[in-house]
């Protein structure tokens, strides 16, 4: 038994310290997080000592785990007796998908979608929301266009027509953004009547549905898996007059783009076609993409819109990233009056983060990376900045501008999230020095060298309206991704 103990303590700790720098968090950092001493985050990762269920659970909810750090830790409070958890334990929200299943029909002029999934509450606490993401790209591959048709034609809740239920019961739902094509809603687990949260080893059956105009929804339906699911299923109908053709796609965090492994089945319904695909046990992260196309009388609309599921910027803005052509890339943000904005300010930081987590999902950024808030459509003076040694903590700053910069400077390839289908080669210089305000009101002046320094100026770039190409030097141009060559490096200095 002691044996095991330990090899169960060498496990958690592995895992613990492995998320901790997949994160970017200090072991002070993460300690100030928890509310507990530096000095007891070393002796977990040392082993010395293994913590409570409580506290692992947290760690693995801070650290965005997905139930690998819960998992690791093999025991219970010792007042409690061993717990034999199954495989495939869900993510430390409590919550389990046990079937996950989208219809979506199409009548010839507006695709109607029809939500539904089985829950389980597997954890300690109730549920009270669900959160529901809503995302339409008539273009995907040519994001400018998207841009300016949604500009011109912005998805609006009124022509969604948003419903929800749990069981019997309607479901209220709170806005969380609201974009021209891009929205986020918390369904709640309660309305005007009653409340009814998901209590521990309760499950529930909850459905939604939405409509969209073929102009505005583009011919695609994308699932991602962003809690542990047991089954996901999707249906897909249309006329049979437009003689559609579907096939899909997948992508996951330990594989690129490939085929779906089995085909979406095809069968007659009268004057329908319809096409289902179902998958069981889906890796966490994954992303399955079914795509069509569909004979029009037009010949021009008979041709499927520009795709590529692959593209960099496609998936920056499926995770909510604002992509080039969006006005506020190119606008001053409004800065924070502090200490009395502190509220907004820590809010506007923490919806960065939960940004900086869906991307570092998607991609390897071996020389660090940053977000600022008019990437995720917030006009506001925050950016966040990730730098790339392991262990380094978050840089967060708010109403930053440059104090001062070198004479020295060199040229390194950078890339954005809001056009990441690029790579471009920009002078920046060598050491900077930013002003920037705490929370509480104090005045900083913060110096920052080299690659850290290249990070910092590309965020501050972003809250001031400026791309890093307007930074190229005259006659340069940006290089299609795929013809560079330092992904995943870091950036190299003399």
């Amino acid at each position: 038994m002691g044996d095991q103990s330990e090899t169960e303590r060498e496990t958690f700790a592995a895992e613990l310290k492995r998320f901790r720098s997949i994160r970017g968090h200090s072991k002070a950092g993460l300690a100030r997080k928890l509310g507990i001493d530096p000095s007891y985050v070393s002796h977990l990762e040392a082993g010395r000592e293994h913590g409570s269920s409580a506290l692992a659970r947290r760690m693995d909810s801070e650290l965005a785990a997905a139930g690998a750090v819960w998992e690791a830790w093999q025991r219970d409070d010792a007042s409690t007796a061993p717990e034999i958890k199954p495989a495939g334990l869900p993510a430390p929200t409590g919550l389990l998908v046990l079937e996950d299943a989208a219809d979506l029909r199409y009548d010839g002029s507006t695709y109607h979608l029809r939500m539904r999934r089985l829950l389980r509450n597997t954890g300690d606490e109730p549920v009270t929301r669900y959160l529901v993401r809503i995302a339409v790209d008539r273009y995907p591959g040519d994001p400018e266009r998207s841009n300016a048709h949604y500009r011109a034609q912005p998805l609006t809740w009124e022509e969604l027509q948003l419903e929800a239920h749990c069981g019997p019961e309607a479901m209220g739902w709170i806005v969380k953004h609201d974009r021209d094509a891009f929205k986020e809603v918390w369904l709640t687990f309660a309305n005007n009547q009653a409340r009814y949260p998901l209590y521990p080893g309760q499950e529930a059956e909850i459905t939604y549905s939405y409509s969209v105009s073929a102009d505005k929804w583009g011919p695609w339906f994308q699932r991602a898996v962003r809690v542990p699911t047991r089954e996901l299923s999707v249906s897909l109908t249309f006329p049979a007059a437009s003689e559609p053709t579907v096939w899909g796609t997948e992508t996951s965090l330990t594989a690129d783009f490939v085929p779906v492994r089995t085909p979406p089945a095809q069968r007659a319904d009268g004057d329908r076609t319809v096409f289902s695909w179902t998958t069981s046990n889906p890796q966490l992260h994954a992303r399955y993409r079914l795509e069509w196309r569909l004979k029009s009388p037009d010949p021009e609309e008979s041709e499927p819109a520009p795709m590529n599921p692959l593209a960099p910027s496609t998936a920056m803005a499926d995770a909510g990233i604002v992509q080039d052509g969006d006005p506020l890339l190119h606008a001053t943000a409004r800065p924070f009056t502090l200490p009395a904005e502190a509220d907004e300010a820590q809010r506007v930081v923490a919806e960065i983060f939960e940004a900086i987590d869906r991307v570092r999902r998607l991609h390897v950024f071996g020389k660090g990376m940053g977000l600022a808030a008019c990437q995720i459509g917030i006009d506001r003076a925050a950016a966040v900045i990730i730098p790339p040694q392991d262990g380094a903590d978050p840089v967060v700053l708010l109403n930053p501008v440059i104090a001062e910069t070198s004479s020295d400077e060199d040229e390194q390839y950078e890339g954005c999230l809001s056009y990441f289908d690029v790579r471009g080669l920009v002078p920046r210089p060598l050491s900077i020095l930013i002003a920037h305000t705490e929370p509480d009101g104090t005045q900083r002046l913060t110096r920052f060298e080299r690659g850290l320094g290249r990070l910092v100026l590309h965020e501050v770039d972003h809250l001031h309206g400026t791309l890093y190409r307007d930074r190229m030097r005259p006659g340069v141009r940006p290089i299609p991704v795929e013809e560079y060559r330092g992904t995943g490096q870091s950036w190299t200095y003399r």
